[in-house]
């Protein structure tokens, strides 16, 4: 299977055992947290598990491997402790991601509330900017995308007009393309679930961020409907959006060089694979 179909996946028992799990359950790609998702400081990356990450990626034809960042960061906070703790995180979360040979780290912008969204978008940009400064990145193949949101108030990314002004002010000092989600995309307020809906939304992304800045899309189906804003992830083809989306994204040829990789609910054993096996079975 050339196309890159996989899941968010657990790091229990250490980080490179992600890479058999994805590849016991159909997966040829994964995302993992590198660390507590809901925790300021973390641990140095064990050098063994990094080791065994690139050595078993390599062995079965893994990739590529995408890093989320921790939801506590917030790099456009009108909070300065806020902001300054997130700049350190975000640079902890590169670091691990250059020590795991990770391709992708995938950022959700954060909250402006309290500040204008142009006032958003330049803390935004300059904490990123901070936070990759000095970092050895060139060279690595290593990019950091920005996701789209899904449009909640003062949420920065909440359209890809945004999240392409974002990637425009970073361009010069960091190695920047985009993420988008499925399910993010549609309660935000576009249309992916009609043919019609499907080519506007494509025409957005295009004179917005671009089909080839495009570097993973995370498919999630939605328990939401379109434009209400929340953001609640359902199985694929069990939500609002039904399998239809999924199946014009896998053979979208615009975005044969894109991972398709699922971030949808666990809640039977089971599930991850399940997800994986129906994103695959679209394939045409």
């Amino acid at each position: 299977m050339s196309k890159r179909i996989g899941v968010h996946l657990g790091t229990a028992g250490g980080a490179s055992n992600a890479v058999e799990r994805a590849r016991e359950i159909g997966a040829n790609t994964f995302q993992i947290f590198s660390s507590s998702p809901r925790m300021w400081r973390a641990p140095r990356v064990d050098p063994k598990q990094a080791v065994r990450m690139k050595e078993l990626r390599a062995k079965l034809d893994v990739g590529p491997l995408v890093i989320h960042t921790s939801y506590l960061v917030n790099v456009c906070s009108q909070s300065d402790d806020v902001r300054e703790k997130s700049v350190a995180a975000f640079r902890g979360e590169i670091e691990r991601a250059l020590d795991f040979g990770a391709e992708y780290l995938v950022l959700h912008p954060g909250s402006w509330k309290g500040l204008t969204r142009n006032e958003g978008l330049k803390l935004a940009a300059d904490s990123i900017t901070r936070a990759i400064d000095g970092l050895p990145w060139q060279g690595t193949g290593f990019r950091i995308l920005i996701e789209n949101t899904a449009g909640a108030e003062f949420s920065l990314g909440g359209s890809f007009e945004q999240v392409a002004e974002l990637v425009e002010r970073l361009r010069s000092t960091a190695a920047v393309d985009v993420c988008l989600d499925t399910c993010h995309t549609h309660v935000a307020g576009y249309n992916l679930v009609s043919e019609e809906g499907y080519q506007e939304t494509m025409a957005q992304v295009a004179s917005t961020v671009g089909f080839d800045a495009v570097r993973v899309w995370h498919c999630n189906d939605a328990k939401a409907e379109r434009g209400s804003k929340l953001d609640r992830h359902e199985h694929i083809g069990q939500g609002s959006m039904g399998v239809e989306p999924f199946r014009r994204l896998l053979n979208d040829e615009r975005f044969a060089h894109a991972a398709f990789i699922a971030e949808t609910p666990v809640d039977d054993p089971g599930d991850e694979e399940r997800n994986v096996r129906v994103l695959k079975s679209l394939l045409q």
